[in-house]
């Protein structure tokens, strides 16, 4: 009988054991936050217009889920293969719709903390209603990943559907080379799933086109050349290969991205004019016999100056119009308009329709009737859309959980039971579960770091950021658990009115490592954490360069910064370790030439440092996306003695100022209670200078500089 018990009793904790690894994940492990510049307010979806109705009579029509974060669509023409893949075959002729066939839709889409391709068909009864039918109110619909499990972690991007074939980009695979772009296109056959890589390897390739016949595809690729660091609208050029295998690769065109073509001999793309600086629609124009090479392509310019047109899109045999996005000198927002190519004018669409919205990367029907594209849904009258606080992000590691947080400069307390974050202006608490968020500080405030000895105080630097060594900002702490519950109940540590900044504390929670341009230069020192300067402080670094970006180890052996030394002012910068009593200095990681490796912050065990970098290069045009000032951010671990570098995020967004807390939080997302997205992102920067006479008229936020830094 003893036996029966002990044996039941054993059973139950095991029982228990298996439901707590399932429903909970690991006992133990440790959490990664990171901020991405606007990333949890896209909530984007895939919306159409009808090309034929004026839009003034329409409204627009959504095509995709409602939940997820959908973008970068395709109609493709239905193939036996794709129509397989439906578990509803009832879809191919819906009863009593014989005449309407379902919606077809290829298309990217980010849920449950990954990347993915979804095929998606949605019948909508007739397309071209005056009345406008969410994806969500349709009868029948349905959605069939087309990559699952087979790429692993990794980005997909422009996805398009020929014949049986799959052809997207994937960053999957590493080059083993620094900053250089994991981005490369591939071809997954739809009736097995065998992938077969078309870049060469070495070579990054963006925003594949496949041909009408599905015999040639187009990239934007800077072929053997590599990237250079730039993040506006690429210096890419236009290749074409045999979409079967990727043999015959040549290049068609010098400086061209976002090829799309109309038939097998013509192909339209974008390109800043070297004339007069307007990004602008060319058409390339192939030879219809003998040999293709960059020589015998006849390139011609089809938009005129006074706009920005890019990211065009033809529909196959259609030589009457394209579909572009535009920025107007008159206009905040990028809008999908149709440009006449008989008449030589725009004819204007989701501006008549949603003017104060931003609408990216347009598509075309194969009949001609639709344009597809898509933008921020919003809230809508019947339904809230989710905001979070916290995104889950799959990780590559079951012991160790990632999360995207709607904010900046994120830093675990000494338990992990809340984390303390930057919303500029401004320094905030919230529990890790999302509940009571306070603001605890209402200056501008960047970076955070808390007391591991000194429940409730926190670090930041108050003041502008990207500032001058000799501008005023200053290392304050800040008691955030007040019984009085008071707003800027601070304590400023720094005296002498120069730039100081990145604050971070020994582990016995003494002494304050920070930056300051005391010297002239961006310099590390330590003070007093208690009293600040007054209670005692000496240098760390010296040099005329910048040193900044400091974190403590937990065992206070080591402080982990990032450095231009190498090259100062360069904007490179390289993480160095050094110990707190100045000796040791060594290198740990370097992106590579004239990279980027910042924001170190340790493992809880010591063992490790997260960071960001540009070291995997960039993923995919920036112009494709909203803004980003470092579009190639991604994070990365790496060990203290500079092995098992390990690359954590893979998308086109820029990702930073990671932290790495004590605590294994689920891996499920944490909304914001009540509130739907803010659709608040902005349009590349960049954009917003607008050419006169072949010169840039500066845009209003011009004095910012164009990195993410911080330094």
């Amino acid at each position: 009988m003893k036996a029966i018990k002990l044996l039941c009793l054993l059973l139950h904790l095991s029982l228990a054991l298996l439901y707590a690894t399932a429903d909970h994940g690991p006992t133990s492990g440790t959490s990664i936050i990171f901020a991405t510049l606007g990333r949890l307010d896209y909530a984007f979806d895939i919306f159409t217009l009808p090309i034929r109705d004026p839009p003034t009579k329409t409204k627009e029509l959504q095509i995709t889920d409602g939940k997820s974060v959908n973008f970068n669509g395709h109609f493709p023409c239905p193939s036996p293969s794709l129509l397989s893949l439906l578990p509803n075959k009832t879809l191919i002729n819906p009863t009593g719709q014989q005449n309407s066939p379902p919606l077809n839709l290829i298309y990217v889409t980010e849920r449950g903390g990954s990347s993915n391709i979804f095929y998606d068909a949605v019948y909508v009864n007739n397309p071209r209603s005056t009345r406008s039918r969410s994806a969500l109110e349709t009868p029948t619909r349905v959605q069939v990943p087309l990559l699952e499990g087979k790429s692993g972690l990794s980005m997909k991007d422009k996805p398009t559907v020929s014949g049986d074939y799959l052809i997207y980009v994937s960053t999957h695979e590493d080059p083993h080379e620094p900053r250089t772009s994991w981005a490369a296109v591939y071809s997954t056959e739809l009736t097995n799933g065998m992938t077969r890589r078309l870049s060469p390897h070495g070579i990054a390739d963006f925003s594949p086109a496949v041909s009408p016949s599905g015999v040639y595809t187009a990239v934007a690729s800077y072929g053997e050349r590599g990237w250079n660091g730039e993040v506006e609208e690429l210096s890419t050029d236009i290749y074409i290969f045999v979409t079967r295998d990727g043999t015959n690769r040549v290049k068609v065109v010098e400086h061209g991205g976002w090829p799309s073509w109309v038939d097998e001999s013509t192909l339209y793309f974008h390109r800043r004019s070297e004339e007069d600086n307007w990004i602008s629609i060319y058409k390339a124009i192939l030879p219809s016999q003998g040999p293709i090479s960059i020589e015998s392509v006849i390139v011609e310019r089809v938009t005129p100056p006074g706009l920005h047109a890019f990211t065009p899109a033809a529909s196959p045999g259609n030589n009457k119009f394209i579909a572009v996005t535009t920025r107007r000198p008159n206009s905040d927002y990028r809008h999908v308009e149709l440009f006449d190519l008989v008449n030589n004018e725009f004819i204007e669409l989701t501006r008549l329709v949603s003017p104060q919205t931003h609408h990216l990367n347009p598509f075309i029907s194969p009949d001609s009737t639709l344009v597809g594209y898509h933008r921020c849904r919003g809230a809508t009258e019947d339904k809230k859309s989710a905001h979070l606080l916290l995104e889950n992000v799959k990780s590559p590691a079951p012991d160790i959980s990632l999360f995207r947080i709607d904010g900046s400069f994120p830093s675990f307390s000494p338990t992990g039971d809340r984390i303390a974050y930057v919303d500029f202006p401004g320094l905030y608490v919230v529990n890790r579960d999302g509940s009571n968020r306070r603001q605890v500080f209402t200056g501008m405030a960047f970076s955070t770091a808390w007391n591991p000895a000194r429940r409730g105080i926190v670090y930041t630097s108050a003041g502008p950021t990207f500032a001058s060594e000799s501008t005023e900002v200053d290392i304050i702490s800040i008691t955030v658990d007040d019984d009085l519950g008071m707003i800027n109940n601070f304590k400023k540590l720094t005296i002498n009115g120069e730039n100081n900044a990145f604050p971070s504390v020994s582990p016995d929670g003494k002494w304050v490592v920070f930056r300051s341009g005391r010297s002239g230069h961006k310099n590390l020192y330590i003070m007093d954490a208690l009293e600040g300067e007054k209670g005692g402080l000496f240098r760390l670094t010296e040099g005329p360069w910048s040193d900044t970006m400091c974190n403590w180890s937990p065992d206070g052996e080591w402080i982990a910064f990032a450095s231009d030394r190498e090259n100062p002012g360069s904007g490179s910068f390289v993480l160095f370790l050094i110990h707190p009593n100045g000796t040791g200095l060594r290198k740990l990681v370097q992106s590579g030439s004239a990279g980027r490796a910042n924001h170190p912050s340790f493992s809880p065990d010591g063992n490790s440092i997260v960071f960001t970098s540009d070291y995997g290069g960039i993923s995919a045009e920036p112009i494709s996306n909203p803004h980003h000032y470092q579009p190639y951010g991604e994070i990365f671990t790496i060990k203290l003695d500079g092995s098992d570098l390990k690359r954590w995020t893979q998308n086109s967004y820029e990702d930073g100022t990671p932290a790495w807390g004590p605590t294994y939080m689920k891996p499920k997302d944490v909304e914001w209670p009540g509130e739907g997205p803010q659709c608040s992102f902005e349009d590349c920067h960049w954009l917003n200078k607008m050419p006169i006479l072949g010169d840039w008229v500066a845009p209003l936020d011009s004095t910012k500089p164009e990195c993410g830094t911080g330094a």
